[in-house]
């Protein structure tokens, strides 16, 4: 009997010849790929990603999205999209005449990343109980509802960012100019002003008897403001930009700012009122990398929200928006 062959896989066919030899032994596939053709491996974070845009294209053509509600604050002005420097306890954002800044506690910091996604969630349940007492079963509710993978991991950060969360204080206002005079009307408050948060390791588990029940306490004044100024927003969109805090901030944002556009606005991306002082990114030395990171932002949402219409415009200085919906329902006509 003769061995096995001694031929390199490169040299089998012509149509593999920029392939190197590779020994006759066994080697996986993947390994083979990932070296020499890297343009055909798809990891799967992109293809959990792809899912979710095909699911929300989908729930949007049928008018059977998820509705979920967005608190005002926080889609003006964004939260920190980094982790902050050591020792930053401060975060200010302006959109126009309305101000926020966020203190964090010095025990946890300050909220960023997908921080975001607990007042998201919070706003959702307020406005779905119509009750400051929130209450929802399932340990693992949240992140289930924004494509978290459920386990040790993944529930110490969302314990880590009830922290920071919880031990914000917000300060929300908008200044205005009347004959000379500054009126002002400032909001400051806290996210909650209590948290009973219960999770279980066993994952078959999946509620807590009535009596173990999760509960958060809103404070009086959150709870008003999402009350007085629910923003609605797709939660499939959100679950599927869970993990791009820049491009969900835009989305949100987006979907307020197209809604009330009586028609086609202009607005500037530098400056003091520009869209790089109401995200929650981070400053940027040079416009061109804003620009470019803007264009990228943009891609994700319009995968999300083909018919979105907001384009950079020709000099990159300001982004054009027209009024348009995100939210449907099943007539066509946008939530709000």
């Amino acid at each position: 009997m003769s061995g096995p062959p001694t031929q390199g896989i490169g040299k089998c066919d012509p149509r593999y010849g920029s392939v190197p030899t590779v020994p006759s032994s066994l080697v996986r596939s993947g390994d083979i790929l990932r070296q020499h053709f890297p343009e055909f491996v798809v990891s799967k974070q992109k293809v959990r990603r792809a899912d979710a845009i095909t699911g929300v294209r989908l729930k949007r053509q049928a008018a059977n999205q998820n509705l979920g509600f967005a608190s005002r604050p926080f889609v003006l002005c964004g939260l920190p999209v980094k982790r902050p420097q050591s020792g930053q306890l401060l975060h200010e954002r302006r959109n126009g005449h309305f101000l926020l800044q966020v203190t964090g506690h010095p025990s946890f910091g300050l909220p960023w990343g997908q921080d975001r996604l607990v007042p998201l969630f919070l706003a959702t349940l307020a406005i779905r109980q119509q009750n400051r007492v929130i209450r929802f079963r399932s340990a693992a509710e949240m992140l289930d509802t924004f494509g978290m993978q459920q386990g040790g991991t993944q529930y110490r950060r969302l314990v880590a960012a009830f922290q920071r969360i919880f031990g914000a204080t917000i300060f929300f206002g908008t200044d205005s100019q009347r004959e000379k005079a500054t009126v002002v009307h400032r909001a400051r408050f806290s996210f909650m002003s209590e948290a009973r948060i219960w999770y279980s390791r066993n994952s078959a588990q999946e509620t807590l008897p009535c009596e173990f029940q999760n509960e958060i306490v809103l404070s009086e004044e959150f709870f008003s403001e999402i009350l007085a100024h629910p923003i609605p927003t797709d939660m499939e969109a959100a679950k599927a930009l869970s993990c791009s805090p820049a491009a969900l901030d835009l989305f949100t944002w987006l979907s307020y700012r197209c809604f009330v556009a009586r028609g086609r606005e202009r607005v500037p991306l530098f400056g003091s009122t520009g869209l790089v002082s109401q995200l929650g990114s981070a400053g940027y030395s040079r416009p061109r990398k804003f620009r470019e990171r803007l264009q990228g932002w943009l891609d994700l949402v319009r995968a999300l929200w083909p018919e979105c219409p907001a384009t950079i415009d020709d000099n990159g200085t300001g982004l054009w928006v027209d009024h348009g919906s995100a939210v449907l329902t099943a007539g066509g006509a946008h939530v709000c």
